[in-house]
């Protein structure tokens, strides 16, 4: 019977944690960090403020904590598609390109926060860990396709930087709640060719 009952006390103590961690990524999913208060998550997940505190030192500790696990999703998705689409790296680059974006469109508010919210110390330095895996998974794209001869020899990290520079410049002003962006298909094609052309890869 301790057994039981310290099983079922871990379960409950679990279950909260995880409502918690809902109820702030919905929030900032509609709203951004700053929506994100600890009243806010409180009153999302059903808890008293104190509860929040109880499994989270600080609301800066739970958004790196909500930060971390919706990035780690979103990288997830890229990588799978990136790495699922035929060797060459045309088409390698441009299903990475169009995965991040069509999913940045999707939740215009969520990526906002994602990519360019200001955020505190902790959760800016989930975003710098964020980056530079995409920025690694670019280079092993880029790299790739210089060892097989499909572009040019060239520095592959600096490459890689300018390629995640254009998609964010691109998408940098689409993603706010006042933009429309009619033709969503468009502006990831024309992303997409201008870094294949700048690597002097082939189109797919």
């Amino acid at each position: 019977m301790p057994y039981q009952q310290t099983e079922k006390t871990r379960a409950h103590a679990q279950g909260r944690r995880d409502s918690i961690l809902r109820a702030a990524t919905a929030l900032i999913s509609s709203g951004g960090f700053a929506a994100a208060s600890v009243r806010a998550i409180a009153e999302e997940s059903g808890n008293a403020a104190g509860s929040v505190y109880r499994y989270f030192d600080n609301r800066e500790k739970l958004l790196a904590s909500v930060f971390r696990s919706i990035a780690d999703r979103e990288f997830r998705a890229v990588e799978y598609a990136t790495m699922s689409a035929p060797p060459a790296i045309g088409d390698r680059l441009s299903s990475l390109l169009a995965t991040f974006s069509t999913r940045a469109l999707r939740n215009p508010t969520m990526a906002e926060a994602l990519l360019f919210e200001p955020v505190n110390p902790l959760v800016e330095a989930e975003r710098l860990t964020f980056r530079r895996r995409y920025h690694d998974l670019v280079v092993t794209v880029i790299r790739d396709g210089i060892l097989v001869g499909e572009i040019p020899d060239q520095d592959a990290e600096l490459s890689a930087r300018s390629v995640i520079g254009a998609n964010a410049e691109a998408l940098m002003g689409r993603l706010s709640p006042e933009s429309s962006v009619t033709d969503p298909d468009y502006l990831i094609a024309s992303v997409t060719t201008f870094c294949l052309r700048a690597l002097g890869a082939p189109q797919p």
